[in-house]
């Protein structure tokens, strides 16, 4: 079944405990209780854009245990073509995560199944924008993009977490997507952000927080602000945002119109707790 997008990345079980502060090294502190939510940016960025009615597909690999299970059924509920998802020997991938009263996160990834998605599995079937995140092996990341790039697909790549990729792959890139402390590792600590397409991409959006996003194109950057909101729970709003971004790029938006739909998105996200629960419609948006 062919989908206009096609999210390539990650699928992990979400284990959230609220914390009022993270342990030191040696140290044990008490949280809540532990909430079991679908999570991984892959899965994460599949519903999103579903929720904002992108016909979308995920390309990803799940366990054959009770947490794939429940990735398959809340990607399939989201509305995400599950058709291409892989069944792998290894466990379903999982996420330990940390929320403090601020809404700050930390997360411990143990990617299981995820690390079983080889360069072989990638089928593009046709899809427009190919969306691609870095919690599965560079090598299939990168086989990934020159196959989008060989059939015409926009590329929309979120260097999350932060990895070097080869030269060829970061031009083979319509948009790079990073936060500030990706563009500070992929520019050696400095925050310079129109150098980041002397790397390659034709584009790049730059996430900022609060402070909204910035847009950076061949004709110098565009600041899009965020409304002003209260943060609850930032887990899964840059997914979020990723989502929204390319359900905007295959609705035909120019990109610092997509970067405004997508930090409103964020936005709503990190008004709410965990990660796809807390995704809004397209509905909400207006």
């Amino acid at each position: 079944m062919t989908s206009q997008v096609l999210v390539i990345g990650s699928a992990n079980a979400d284990l959230v405990v609220p914390v009022d502060r993270r342990p030191g090294g040696g140290e044990t502190v008490l949280g809540g209780d532990t909430v079991l939510s679908p999570g991984g940016k892959g899965a994460n960025t599949a519903v999103a854009a579903a929720r904002l009615g992108a016909d979308v597909a995920l390309l990803g690999a799940v366990g054959d245990d009770p947490y794939g299970e429940l990735l398959k059924r809340s990607l399939a509920e989201s509305g995400v073509n599950t058709g291409c998802l892989r069944t792998s020997e290894r466990p379903t991938g999982i996420a330990y995560i940390t929320v403090t009263p601020d809404g700050e996160n930390s997360i411990l990834v143990s990617p299981g199944a995820n690390s079983a998605l080889r360069p072989e599995d990638v089928d593009l079937d046709g899809a427009e924008v190919v969306v691609l995140s870095l919690e599965i092996p560079l090598e299939t990341v990168e086989h990934a993009v020159a196959k989008a790039v060989e059939s015409g697909a926009k590329t929309l790549l979120n260097l999350s977490p932060a990895a070097e990729l080869s030269a060829k792959t970061l031009q083979g890139l319509d948009v790079l997507l990073v936060n500030e402390h990706e563009a500070a590792f992929l520019l050696g600590g400095e925050a310079d952000f129109p150098k980041l397409l002397d790397l390659g991409p034709k584009a790049a959006v730059v996430t900022l927080g609060a402070k909204g996003a910035a847009v950076v194109t061949a004709d110098g950057v565009t600041e899009v602000p965020s409304p002003k909101v209260e943060a609850v729970d930032t887990t899964g709003a840059g997914d979020a945002f990723a989502g929204a971004l390319a359900t905007s790029l295959a609705k035909g938006d120019e990109l610092a119109e997509a970067a405004r739909k997508a930090v409103k998105v964020a936005a709503i996200t990190v008004t709410r707790q965990g990660a796809q629960p807390s995704y809004p419609t397209a509905s909400e948006l207006e």
